[in-house]
Order: C-alpha cells, then structure tokens, then sequence
C-alpha cells in the first residue's frame, strides 16, 4: 500500500505545477500576455519620446534662433516684415 501512495502523492503534485503552468499567475499564456503589452508600452513610449525630442527642439530654435520666430509669425500669425506685400493664394 505504501508504494502506491507516494507514485500517487507525486503524480498528484505533478498535476498541481502543471496546472500552475498553464492556469497560475504566472502562466505561459499570462507571461505572453505581458509581453505583448511591454512591447506596445514600449512603442507608445519611444514615440513620445521622439515627439519630446521635436518639443525640446522647437523650444530651444524659439528660444535660440530668430528664424524659427519669423516662419512661426509668417505662418501663423500672417505677419510680413516692412515693405512686404502680403500675397494668400488658394488653390480650387
């Protein structure tokens, strides 16, 4: 009788790890979940950071450069500089 209890308490304890892997917390289908949602967390962040990098270029030409401030006027100010003839033109 004993040597048909401990193969069974093993068996047993086989199952339960198996069914940890594939229906715990940490399970196959969980850990690849996860993964998908690291690696589109990691796509939303790298695109942030290059729209950062755009801001923190577009603030140091305002702050630097006179050029930027003249194309920002000119476009979307409608400001012309002395002696400029304003010209819209729209195409149909």
């Amino acid at each position: 009788m004993v040597s048909r209890i401990v193969p069974a308490i093993l068996l047993a304890l086989l199952a339960v790890v198996h069914a940890q892997l594939w229906l715990g917390r940490g399970s196959v289908p969980r850990v690849h979940e996860m993964q998908h949602k690291i690696d589109r967390q990691k796509s939303a962040n790298d695109q942030a950071r290059q729209a950062n990098e755009r801001l923190i270029s577009e603030v140091h030409d305002l702050k630097e450069g006179l050029d930027m401030v003249e194309e920002k006027a000119r476009s979307e100010l409608g400001m012309v500089k002395p002696n400029e003839i304003y010209v819209q033109f729209t195409p149909r």
